[in-house]
């Protein structure tokens, strides 16, 4: 929310509300695309890069993952990654993101099944060749 001086010289009530502000890097980097919150570290990431995840429904207490992002009822959103599954599992979060949820076999396979996302290779960074030749 941006910030505007009111015509009495003083600041408008946006500057008095605790405002995040984001960089252009930010919002370029962000495009349009939603962000999510993950239910296991509580961070924020794109909607891209987050499994949503439903309870079964019909009086099951089972969480599904959904694939195509498409399934009726509420989400809940979590980072597919072991340490992200672990750490929701810890906090119990599948019970306060679904309620009555807690079945969570489904979302353990799936997480164990596919690529390993907690391996994957961070960028790489360049490396600096000495200048002197001495410093090997």
């Amino acid at each position: 929310m941006p910030v505007f001086r009111d015509s009495g010289g003083g600041y408008s009530r946006a500057s008095r509300m605790n405002v995040r502000t984001m960089t252009v890097a930010e919002v370029l980097s962000t495009g349009s695309q939603p962000e999510r919150t993950c239910i296991g570290c509580r961070k924020k990431g794109l909607r891209s890069q987050l499994l949503r995840l439903v309870a079964e429904g019909s009086g099951s207490t089972a969480v599904l993952v959904d694939e195509r992002r498409r399934m009726s009822g509420r989400g809940a959103w979590l980072h597919p990654s072991q340490s992200c599954l672990a750490l929701a599992i810890k906090r119990r979060a599948f019970g306060r993101a679904l309620p009555g949820a807690t079945g969570t076999a489904a979302v353990e396979h799936w997480i164990m099944s596919g690529p390993n996302v907690d391996a994957a290779p961070v960028a790489a960074t360049p490396t600096v060749q000495p200048e002197s030749g001495s410093e090997i």
